[in-house]
């Protein structure tokens, strides 16, 4: 019987710990399964991940709280930060810009957060993400600057 050894994600590239998350070989990150975050997936400098609203995501006005909405953006952005990382590197989120453009509700269908990398250099890197309503109306967007260390 062969034993396999444990993945080591210390010695994986972004993009290879990331698809081992969606693929459940590691453990995700826990911010997704306090919010109900489905579907990650993406290429090197482009992640997305999805969320279907529900009542416990609302703020008092009855629409999806900017927080559970900025967070999508934000797990987008950074993510996509993430997977451009050799083995080794790590990065943090310097800020995040959100622009608010429509409310989501249970009735928007799916949210869908697409991030990309628009600059990555050797010690920053500057990405964006969109988020669609399940007809593909775009309900917020997002700059995030990112530091990149060893």
């Amino acid at each position: 019987m062969t034993q396999t050894q444990p993945l080591d994600p210390a010695a994986m590239s972004g993009f290879d710990q990331l698809m081992a998350m969606r693929d459940g070989l590691i453990p995700p990150a826990p911010i997704a399964d306090t919010l109900g975050m489905v579907n990650f997936d993406g290429e090197p400098g482009s992640i997305s991940v999805e969320l279907d609203p529900e009542l416990r995501h609302y703020n008092p006005l009855g629409t999806v709280h900017g927080g559970v909405i900025s967070t999508l953006l934000d797990t987008a952005a950074g993510c996509s930060v993430h997977s451009t990382l050799a083995a080794g590197e790590m990065y943090t989120s310097l800020d995040l810009t959100v622009k608010f453009l429509r409310p989501a509700t249970v009735d928007s269908g799916r949210l869908r957060a697409v991030g990309k990398v628009i600059q990555r250099g050797r010690r920053t890197a500057l990405a964006e993400a969109q988020l669609f309503d399940g007809s593909g109306k775009l309900v917020a967007h997002a700059t995030s600057s990112c530091m990149i260390f060893s």
